[in-house]
């Protein structure tokens, strides 16, 4: 093994320097990225600016046992731009925090931001500043993205309407049965440390945990489709628990039909393999990240084809409540179940 430089070696302006060199802007809007006090950013006219934050924690979204810097960095940037996609909106810019322990080595922050790079490369999005500290505890990874997005064409939650149809993209549970592959070849590898972890027929799950897409793609569609969504949110804490947020917002209640919920071939194999109820994996698994949103009954013949979209149920009367039917036709109360950070 090579060696490797310790933080305190290099200082954090050297530390900054050495992330600085590996920086390119995209963005015609970034006008001034790292080295200064703050980062400066000229909108164009006519669009609107959206903000989100994410924390991710070690022990409290990832494991370093089983997740590699350089996914670990690209999945950061991926779930916030992800939130930015769920207002409809266009990643431009983010800035980037880091509380580091004294564990890490200067080759291990370039190996995580060789990830994140990696993801603003292929969502077009600038690194324009941030802050580093150091941790007592683990690892800590803050992260604020911006987006922009045409003035009045931003989606909330809160645009549903009874009637509208609910859809979801690409496929659900995946991210949650990948979990639990790494857990179980963690808890073999601690009472063996000789044991090799069992991971190679599991690739797909193992991608949708460690290396998730945010759903950028089809935001893009929509618009090239002429689909306005009249709310939409992303799924990262299980599908059950953001249907109620859509509902709550928009005052509304839910029908989603079992039969209709999404599942890839391997994902169901690993449910099969886990004994996992593959309905409650996509109702309650999260970190999916796909995006969930309602579009008018008038839309449904320009998205009903579309390889990537499926129509889940609908929205109705808030009297109604949000329900899972099953395939007997019986409605189940959708509960948030998914991961609680505070439960």
């Amino acid at each position: 093994m090579s060696d490797v430089t310790p933080l305190d070696k290099v200082g954090e302006f050297g530390l900054i320097r050495r992330i600085q060199n590996t920086v390119h802007q995209l963005q015609p809007s970034t006008i001034l990225g790292i080295g200064d006090d703050a980062a400066i950013i000229a909108p164009p006219a006519g669009q609107e600016v959206v903000v989100s934050t994410d924390l991710l924690v070690e022990g409290v979204h990832f494991d370093l046992t089983f997740c590699p810097l350089k996914h670990l960095g690209y999945k950061a940037v991926a779930v916030n731009v992800s939130d930015v996609a769920a207002m409809n909106a266009t990643p431009t810019q983010l800035v980037v925090a880091l509380s580091l322990p004294a564990r890490f080595s200067v080759e291990a922050v370039e190996e995580l931001y060789e990830g994140m790079r990696l993801a603003c490369e292929a969502y077009h999005v600038d690194l324009v500043g941030g802050d580093t500290t150091a941790s007592r505890g683990g690892l800590t990874i803050g992260i604020t993205a911006l987006g922009q997005v045409e003035a009045g064409k931003a989606v909330r939650r809160s645009g549903a309407s009874p009637n509208d149809l609910l859809c979801v993209t690409g496929d659900l549970g995946g991210a949650f049965l990948g979990l639990q592959v790494l857990e179980r070849e963690k808890q073999a590898w601690q009472a063996d440390p000789e044991t090799q972890p069992e991971l190679g027929k599991y690739p797909y799950v193992l991608q949708r945990q460690l290396r998730p897409e945010a759903r950028m793609d089809v935001v893009h569609e929509l618009r090239d489709l002429g689909v306005m969504p009249t709310s939409m949110i992303d799924v990262s804490d299980g599908l059950a628990s953001e249907v109620l947020h859509l509902c709550q917002a928009s005052g509304t209640g839910a029908r989603i039909f079992s039969e209709n919920l999404p599942i890839a071939n391997p994902t169901l194999e690993v449910a099969e393999e886990f004994n996992l109820d593959p309905i409650m994996c996509m109702l309650n698994g999260g970190e999916d990240y796909e995006l969930l949103f309602t579009i008018p009954l008038t839309a449904h013949d320009k998205i009903k084809n579309h390889p990537d979209i499926t129509i889940i149920g609908h929205m109705v009367d808030r009297s109604e409540g949000a329900n899972l039917i099953t395939k007997a036709g019986q409605p189940v109360p959708l509960r948030a179940q998914g991961f609680q950070h505070f439960g």
